[in-house]
């Protein structure tokens, strides 16, 4: 073996597509910014329950708040976004919004100044951002991956996100015992500044502006109406939506009040999920090559839902052990559902279309997250949590059938246009 042959060993270890200057920095901001995220999605609904004494209807809408923004503005934000230039420059922007909301519940807090209300507001404000960012981001991501490696770009992205959901919770309930629930929101805000900054030191070239049309707002919709593989994918992940977000409306205040777990705990609850997530990214792609990127989709719509059977199932001392068992499987289920489902949809639109079609997409796809947000709130008001969680997992179980009458448990490679 030649001298030098160790000094290249490390280099092999390193994937392929993380040595390209441009993906390793949009990755790397991709990763600290989702890391930041699952510090808020632990923290908001905490800061909710012990700071303003939020009820069951009340963390509903608060989390209904955080996604009603892919409902009203998805479909006009994708055509805004396919008019602009400089798609980056607003994803940069977006970001650096989001900052600043996030820094904002501390320093009300600080004041004493904290009510729900802005809560609500910050929810919606930054969800509006976040359309935003990922209109632009659809066009922005093929500039920097090849077709053929979009498995491979999507496994690394979900891979990351799935390692900061591991961190995330932890990081999130170690810093709400040490700094108080509202000030642990300064590290999501310091993670998106982190990301505004990674995107700035990127320049792909960006597709080029779309001009304005007749027909432009129902052009996305239109193409998810006519391709059999978006319309499954759409009313698939839509329903699987719906459904566990009636869960995750009220899994934090289900698991505190009537299970007493500690946030401590909650938050290595969560990593666990994380954990099965890291799992889930990856393995889906040699799961896909292995029986085909369609049947890895079929099996991750109902790999993600089903184990949620044991949250409502879980009750005294083995509580903690099936609540950790129910974010486990569902980590790695919706990882596989997550990386099939984007490489399958960056496949088959078109690039002219992609923020159309994106924003098209989320308007259903999220946009029926804060309606079952609203609808837990709602239906645990009536018949309580428990009765509640086994009809939304339940209901998520449903998802797969909308895939078995369409192409998809037949593709085993992604279709070209």
């Amino acid at each position: 073996m030649p001298a030098d042959a160790p000094l290249h060993q490390p280099s092999r270890l390193v994937p392929e597509l993380l040595r390209e200057v441009d993906f390793r920095r949009y990755w790397t901001g991709q990763t600290i910014a989702s890391l930041g995220d699952q510090v808020s999605y632990l923290v908001i609904p905490l800061v909710a329950v012990v700071v303003t004494h939020a009820d069951a209807a009340q963390m509903g809408y608060l989390t209904a708040a955080m996604w009603l923004p892919h409902l009203l503005f998805g479909l006009h934000a994708g055509v805004w976004a396919d008019r602009r230039a400089h798609r980056r420059r607003v994803m940069i922007a977006a970001d650096l919004g989001r900052c600043a909301l996030m820094a904002s519940i501390p320093l009300a807090f600080l004041v004493d100044g904290l009510t729900l209300t802005q809560l609500y507001v910050v929810a919606f404000a930054a969800g509006t951002l976040s359309v935003l960012f990922d209109v632009c981001n659809a066009p922005l991501f093929p500039t920097l991956v090849a077709p053929q490696r979009y498995i491979a770009a999507n496994s690394l992205i979900s891979g990351s996100r799935a390692m900061s959901q591991i961190a995330g919770p932890g990081i999130g309930g170690v810093l709400v015992h040490i700094l108080s629930a509202p000030f642990a929101l300064l590290a999501d805000a310091t993670s998106f500044a982190v990301s505004a900054l990674t995107l700035s030191r990127i320049a792909p070239t960006e597709p080029p502006a779309q001009r304005p049309a007749r027909g432009q707002l129902a052009e996305g919709c239109r193409f998810i109406a006519r391709s059999p593989i978006m319309r499954a994918s759409l009313a698939a992940t839509a329903t699987v939506n719906f459904f566990t977000f009636v869960v995750a409306a009220e899994f934090v205040l289900y698991a505190t009040t009537v299970l007493n777990v500690e946030s401590g705990m909650l938050g290595m609850v969560l990593s666990a999920g994380a954990l099965g997530g890291v799992l889930g990214a990856f393995s889906a792609g040699p799961l896909a090559r292995r029986i085909g990127v369609g049947p890895t989709l079929l099996i991750g719509c109902v790999a993600f839902p089903a184990p949620m059977l044991l949250i409502p199932a879980a009750h005294g001392t083995d509580a903690v052990a099936l609540l950790t068992a129910a974010e486990f499987g569902p980590g790695v289920g919706v990882m596989w559902l997550d990386v099939a489902v984007a490489s399958l949809c960056t496949a088959v639109t078109p690039n002219a279309l992609r923020s159309r079609v994106s924003g098209a997409y989320r308007t259903v796809n999220f946009g029926a997250r804060p309606l079952g947000s609203l609808a837990g709130g709602a239906l645990a008001s009536i018949i309580g949590l428990r009765p509640t969680l086994w009809a939304a997992v339940l209901g998520a179980l449903t998802a797969c059938l909308w895939l078995l009458p369409s192409p998809i448990p037949r593709l085993r490679a992604l279709p070209t246009r």
